[in-house]
């Protein structure tokens, strides 16, 4: 029986960036569900933070080189990696002069999102999905963690939905206590329309903040975790609405398990 594969998209991913209950999550987890068997892929971004010759990051010739249009402007998409040895895993960055060269992770020295974390957000989730596309790899379960993984499962649903390697792929998204007040710009409703994506997909997002963009993902994934303890109490109770798998918060003795036994059973539906 083949292995079952799960690609992470992380928003932080410890030890390159400072630790916090998401970039624990996201270095801890896919090692203990690699332990369990199954087979993973790791994606974060290249924040400016993020110090490439202490951590050992290079490019991969092969995967960069793509251009994607965002707002008819092109970025190109350069793909870095670097390897967590005692962990035996590789974690693949996706990097941009534009979206990524500053040394702030989303918010400026004031505390104040950048204007064009809308835009980072969607070169992010749309560069990991041509990523994988390239790797040719097609993952069982997609997990998302993080409100800047927000657009991915979007984009598997209705974007790269007829790509053989995402068919029967399952999302799962993650939700923490990762709020913030600064809206989203007024347009990120038309920038996160790509080919294959309708207006009413994204009508959610005419709000443009924080708990739309997560009602937008819990509206196109096939499961919710509670990343967190406490979370936003109204998107807590529309993923609850939502009638779809939801888990409850788990803590650090308990969540690998927990996600495996969750993958497993949404890969078997």
């Amino acid at each position: 029986m083949e292995k079952t594969k799960v690609l992470f998209v992380s928003q932080e991913i410890t030890p390159y960036l400072p630790e916090t209950e998401m970039s624990e999550i996201g270095r801890y987890l896919p090692q203990g569900i690699q332990e369990k068997g199954k087979e993973i892929r790791t994606f974060m971004p290249r924040y400016g933070c993020i110090n490439e010759r202490r951590n050992q990051l290079h490019e991969v010739i092969r995967l960069s080189g793509m251009n994607l249009i965002i707002d008819d402007t092109d970025h190109p998409l350069i793909i870095k990696v670097a390897s967590i040895q005692a962990a035996r895993m590789q974690v693949y960055f996706i990097d941009n002069e534009d979206y990524f060269h500053r040394k702030q992770i989303l918010t400026d020295e004031n505390g104040d999102g950048f204007a064009d974390n809308d835009e980072r957000a969607i070169f992010f989730a749309r560069g990991v999905l041509e990523t994988v596309k390239k790797l040719r790899w097609a993952p069982d379960v997609v997990h998302c963690q993080g409100w800047f993984t927000g657009l991915t499962p979007l984009y598997l649903k209705k974007a790269f939905n007829e790509d053989p390697l995402f068919t029967d792929t399952k999302v799962v998204f993650s939700i923490y206590d990762d709020e913030f007040s600064t809206p989203f710009s007024s347009d990120f409703k038309a920038k996160a329309i790509i080919e294959g994506v309708e207006e009413d997909d994204v009508k959610v997002l005419e709000d443009a903040n924080y708990v739309a963009l997560h009602k937008l993902a819990i509206d196109q994934s096939d499961a919710i975790i509670m990343g967190s303890e406490n979370i936003n109490e109204e998107i807590k109770a529309y993923a609850e609405a939502s009638g779809k798998p939801f888990m409850p918060y788990k803590n650090k003795e308990e969540y690998i398990t927990a996600y495996s036994d969750f993958y497993d059973e949404l890969v078997a539906e």
